[in-house]
């Protein structure tokens, strides 16, 4: 898996810190954004997220390039609205020999590795088999595995980014979403440390879990995760 932080907001927490003051200020913008300090930015937007005054947050944006993850994950990914995506076309992108994410827990067992390679070649050698006939790659990709795997690229803004990652960092998110969610939100910390000093998993940015009866139980754990 590969994620990179390939485009963001430039002065993501300066704009920030700009909106929430235009909301009380006389003056325009600009020039509120000329007059800030630092240290008076890095104060407001410590109030800001301790506030949740989060459409503030909706102004700045941040773009993933992201490799070798399967259509598993995507396919949850996508159920987050505010965000735009543009992944890689199985219409247009022959697929003969498709590269496949193998889950640990199939990894780890020797027979069921060997039971899920065999077929992952045995759908390679149908998709071939079917493209050979002259069937469209649009319908012979209906073979395909949610496995294969897949490149996206996805832009949210700061406040998306900020339930996105106390969903897909929670101990019970899905393995592979919640691996790439670690992923993202170390390189959204090294761009915009201030705002997503407290980002990850709900009981950590709030002390309490939302999953009641279903909580894993992994509060001191989690934290630490997030302060590595």
């Amino acid at each position: 898996m590969k994620v990179k932080l390939i485009k963001y907001t430039s002065e993501p927490e300066r704009t920030v810190a700009m909106a929430a003051r235009l909301c009380y200020s006389p003056v325009g913008a600009e020039e509120l954004a000329e007059k800030m300090s630092d240290g008076q930015v890095e104060k407001l937007v410590k109030k800001i997220v301790k506030m949740g005054h989060a459409s503030t947050l909706e102004h700045v944006s941040f773009t993933f390039a992201i490799e070798g993850i399967s259509r598993v994950l995507t396919h949850q990914l996508v159920r987050h609205r505010i965000a735009s995506y543009s992944q890689q076309s199985q219409r247009y992108v022959a697929e003969h020999d498709f590269e496949y994410i193998l889950p640990p827990s199939i990894q780890k067992n020797e027979t069921a590795a060997k039971k899920f390679t065999d077929l992952m070649q045995k759908i390679r050698t149908a998709y071939d088999e079917l493209t050979q006939m002259g069937i469209p790659k649009e319908d012979a990709r209906y073979v395909l595995a949610n496995a294969a795997e897949t490149k996206i690229v996805v832009t949210f803004n700061a406040r998306s980014l900020q339930h996105f990652f106390s969903l897909r960092c929670c101990h019970r998110a899905q393995w592979e979403i919640r691996a790439m969610a670690y992923m993202m939100l170390k390189e959204v910390k090294n761009a915009a440390p201030l705002l997503f000093k407290n980002a990850g998993a709900s009981c950590v940015a709030t002390g309490v879990c939302p999953e009641g009866d279903m909580t894993c139980g992994m509060f001191d754990e989690m934290i630490k995760l997030r302060e590595e």
